[in-house]
């Protein structure tokens, strides 16, 4: 099925989604859904952003901890409950409509960009 929703190329290359592995995951006590505060590294360049991600139902906080995600990080920054959101981590609903992350096959240098 091809979708609908058509955008051009540079409007996609815009979008600057990196690899970055996980350093710290917390709960987000005054979010509206349960959350997790994530401190994501993204090498030397970007530094650590922070993330809130409602990926609370397959995931336990020392299961994220070094793990490598992929996330946009040109959104700019959004108050999520009492924390500003400085990324957004990417992931897919499966069968149940639990989120699941998306990440590199293997391990890339932290802050590689998605091509």
């Amino acid at each position: 099925m091809k979708s609908e929703r058509q955008i051009d190329p540079d409007a996609f290359q815009s979008i600057d989604i990196r690899a970055g592995t996980v350093k710290s995951a917390r709960s987000l006590a005054k979010a509206r859904q349960p959350a997790w505060v994530l401190d994501i590294d993204f090498g030397p360049d970007i530094g650590v952003l922070r993330s809130s991600a409602r990926i609370t139902a397959k995931y336990a906080s020392e299961d994220l901890i070094d793990r490598q995600v992929l996330a946009v990080v040109n959104l700019g920054t959004r108050q999520i409950g009492n924390i500003m959101s400085q990324c957004l981590v990417l992931g897919l609903h499966d069968d149940n409509d639990d989120v699941v992350l998306a990440a590199p096959e293997r391990p890339v240098p932290d802050g590689r960009r998605l091509c």
